[in-house]
């Protein structure tokens, strides 16, 4: 097994290792989301990857695909690739997250 740490954006992302193939590519992180804290901080974020996300402390709530959401700890997320959503940390502790975007080509 390879042990991969590629950075951290400054932002409360974290990287921990990113592959990419003819077939897939994957990205592998952590987030930290503190309270209050709104991402992305205005409008609608979307991206070209499948949001699959794990909930480790904390609770947020938003709306993904015009649907409004609350979630907390040990729950999981999934978001498909270009669907719209945006998030709050609603908690009054940092939101911890296990994030992997996976992109199919």
């Amino acid at each position: 097994m390879e042990v991969k740490e590629q950075g951290f954006s400054g932002q409360g992302l974290r990287t921990l290792f990113e592959e990419k193939t003819d077939a897939v590519g994957v990205q592998f992180s952590t987030v930290t989301i503190l309270p209050g804290e709104r991402v992305p901080k205005e409008g609608l974020s979307k991206h070209e990857e499948n949001e699959y996300s794990i909930i480790i402390k904390g609770k947020m709530e938003g709306e993904s695909g015009g649907k409004p959401f609350q979630v907390s700890k040990s729950n999981a997320t999934f978001i498909p690739a270009g669907e719209e959503h945006w998030t709050i940390n609603s908690g009054e502790e940092p939101c911890e997250i296990v994030c992997v975007l996976v992109k199919e080509k």
